[in-house]
């Protein structure tokens, strides 16, 4: 499956269904993490059931920390 994540094209397994999952896929899923899907950012508790689905639009902005 074929979404776009912060402007690059990326495929991605098709057991990725839901964001959660997309978080996971990318070792993001304990982080502190904003979720734009098509446009329209998500709230943390919409994540486990949010679908991801070919042609989808993302954008994930976590937080580093650092001195």
């Amino acid at each position: 499956m074929k979404i776009t994540i912060n402007g690059d094209l990326l495929e991605v397994p098709t057991t990725v269904t839901t964001v959660t999952s997309l978080l996971s896929h990318f070792q993001l899923g304990e982080k502190v993490v904003i979720v734009e899907k098509n446009g329209e950012i998500l709230q943390k508790e919409a994540h486990e059931t949010a679908s991801v689905s070919n042609g989808d639009r993302f954008e994930l902005v976590h937080f580093v920390g650092g001195g």
